[in-house]
């Protein structure tokens, strides 16, 4: 039962970045942060002060009753098991991808999510420059899709002593890389082409045997070559070692009557490529579709970016605990399809052949 009148109340499971960062969408879009619960009683109060959380929970089954919405934002060997639990009493769940450390799991998740709203923070769909892409791609205005080319590149695992607990397999699954930012990178390329990938082949590089001392078997970067279900052909590049690239998410699409890039790094604007001539769209409500001007909520002038996208995830996704349907809302399913694709990265470059991806389910 929501506190007030339509206030829905939101838990988060974690403490670091991403709890973080979802307290301020949850409260941005109108939600009241009621409860947090961290990986132990000194960490659950530590995040509830720097946060402001008025209640710091003692286990998962206290901070569910307590709230209508539970927001898992810890590491992802937990997922599947605190999901499961918020679903299994009924309440609605926002789970931070990977959805889960296999793709088995992920799909686990989608079938026991019936009952409840469940979704997954693919919140670079809800850069406004990022749907207009999507309508412009949907009205015919590139054409017959041929090529498309992706990448998301950070460094923040350059250096060989840099250490985190998403390199550990048990913690973060078999896949970092990949599964960590390129599951952003298939989710927003299959969004804006609104085309599926139907085959891949991959490399995957890691780029120190050892870090920290601890030995390193998840990769650092991938490259993969795919063919979408409609016959274009693309290259996707993925990098958390690529020096100077902090969050460089881009993605094209070109056709045979013009091209559309989009910049995660220049979010408020689009590259629109033609033969004769190419130009630059400004994010401005008055030029953009529909849903593209829906999400531009500061006036053309007025940068948005990260912390925009996010709030407007959250906000969609409270409007569909209140039963509306918004557009373009990443739910589990989108999520485990990420999970598929991600462990077909994975057998493509052990295998060293192309691996087929069925429009749904598991990999063949």
């Amino acid at each position: 039962m929501s506190s007030g009148a339509g206030t829905l109340r939101v838990g988060i499971v974690g403490g670091g970045f991403m709890a973080r960062t979802h307290a301020h969408a949850a409260r941005a879009a109108g939600a009241h942060v009621e409860a947090i619960l961290s990986s132990a009683p000194d960490r659950t109060a530590q995040a509830a002060a720097e946060l402001a959380v008025p209640h710091a929970a003692a286990s998962l089954e206290e901070l569910i009753d307590r709230v209508d919405v539970v927001h898992v934002c810890s590491p992802n060997r937990w997922h599947l098991e605190q999901s499961l639990a918020v679903i299994g009493a009924g309440t609605h769940v926002v789970c931070e991808k990977p959805l889960a450390t296999t793709a088995a799991d992920a799909v686990r998740l989608v079938g026991a999510a019936g009952g409840v709203v469940a979704t997954v923070p693919f919140v670079y769909r809800f850069h406004p420059m990022a749907r207009e892409a999507r309508a412009r791609v949907a009205a015919g205005d590139i054409g017959r899709m041929l090529t498309l080319r992706g990448s998301y590149l950070q460094d923040w695992l350059l250096e060989p002593g840099e250490q985190n607990w998403r390199v550990d397999p048990v913690a973060g699954g078999a896949s970092r890389a990949f599964g960590d930012i390129g599951s952003h990178l298939v989710d927003l390329l299959e969004f804006v082409a609104g085309d599926r990938i139907a085959r891949i082949a991959a490399r995957t590089q890691t780029a120190y045997p050892e870090r920290a001392g601890s030995t390193v078997t998840t990769e650092d970067a991938v490259a993969v070559v795919v063919e979408t279900a409609g016959g274009a052909i693309g290259s996707l590049l993925v990098s958390q070692v690529a020096a100077g690239r902090k969050n460089a998410l881009t993605i094209e699409v070109s056709g045979s009557a013009g091209a559309i890039a989009f910049d995660q790094e220049h979010p408020d604007e689009l590259w629109l490529g033609g033969r004769d001539a190419s130009r630059v769209l400004s994010r401005d409500a008055g030029v953009l579709s529909t849903d593209a001007a829906r999400l531009s909520v500061v006036p053309s002038g007025h940068p948005m970016g990260y912390l925009d996208a996010f709030t407007a995830f959250a906000r969609d996704t409270y409007a569909a605990v209140r039963g509306e349907e918004p557009g373009g809302l990443p739910r589990f399913a989108d999520g485990a399809r990420a999970a598929v694709l991600t462990e077909a990265v994975l057998a493509a470059a052990v295998e060293d052949r192309w691996i087929d991806i069925p429009s749904e389910g598991a990999t063949t």
